[in-house]
């Protein structure tokens, strides 16, 4: 039986997927710790597993209610925009304390690493090769998702797609430089207060690159799909927004931790 309601707001529906989540994150840190305790990986995967299941049935629903089901107004996707933007800004004081560990460390050096930066036998990264390159990447893939927005709003079915799968490719570039300088580093997150605040910050970055990845392959599925329109898609500008945020970050850290780091 549908509920009718003289008023622009979406009520939630039951749902299990907050308790399902729920578990899973339960079931993923007690496999954490399993892991680093007994070198044992059961748990964790099954963690994964109900996570990864909860994600994906969570996020259908939500598809389903805004595309099919028409409860995402012109009120609720304003709150939903504003959701976005404070969490944007959640992000972004979460990258601030990685910042301010670095400046607090390198601008005044104690004597325990030599009292000079960086700190003695280690050897940073030449920001002029992987990590300029990366800088490049990320750049052009922000490019490239902004003619994806442009051609959305203008009808340009074709172009949306291109642009999107380029901004993907760019995406999953950048993920794989990445991994490969992590591969070739002389040093460890073990060595110093160095590396320590180089791996938190390259990899949260790394990492938030990887949701935006895939945050962007979902809307790929959905433009496949016909969900979006010129006037009805908040789904991707959340996502555009979303990869902006990771550029700029990047662009911090590229500036503060590569080039002026070394």
């Amino acid at each position: 039986m549908t509920m009718k309601h003289n008023h622009p707001y979406h009520l939630v529906d039951f749902s299990p997927w907050p308790l399902s989540g729920a578990i899973g994150t339960m079931t993923l840190m007690t496999g954490m710790i399993k892991w680093f305790h007994n070198f044992n990986m059961n748990l964790l995967i099954l963690g994964y597993i109900i996570i990864i299941m909860t994600m994906y049935q969570w996020w259908r629903d939500i598809c389903r209610e805004s595309t099919f089901q028409g409860k995402h107004t012109i009120l609720v996707s304003k709150g939903l925009r504003w959701g976005m933007i404070l969490f944007i800004i959640s992000e972004m004081f979460f990258f601030l304390s990685f910042f301010w560990a670095f400046f607090h460390s390198s601008l005044s050096p104690n004597i325990e690493i030599g009292a000079f930066w960086p700190p003695m036998n280690i050897n940073p990264f030449n920001p002029f090769q992987i990590p300029l390159l990366n800088t490049i990447i990320l750049i052009t893939s922000g490019i490239s998702v902004t003619w994806t927005h442009h051609s959305m709003m203008e009808n340009n079915f074709s172009q949306t797609m291109q642009s999107l799968i380029i901004t993907i490719i760019l995406g999953m570039y950048f993920t794989f430089l990445q991994i490969y300088e992590y591969f070739s580093a002389s040093f460890c997150i073990a060595d110093s207060i160095y590396g320590s605040t180089f791996f938190m910050a390259t990899g949260f970055h790394g990492l938030h690159v990887i949701i935006g990845t895939i945050f962007l392959m979902t809307c790929l599925f959905r433009q496949f799909n016909n969900h979006f329109s010129n006037k009805h898609h908040f789904g991707f500008e959340a996502a555009i927004w979303y990869w902006h945020f990771v550029d700029v970050v990047w662009l911090f850290l590229y500036i503060s931790i590569y080039w002026w780091g070394n």
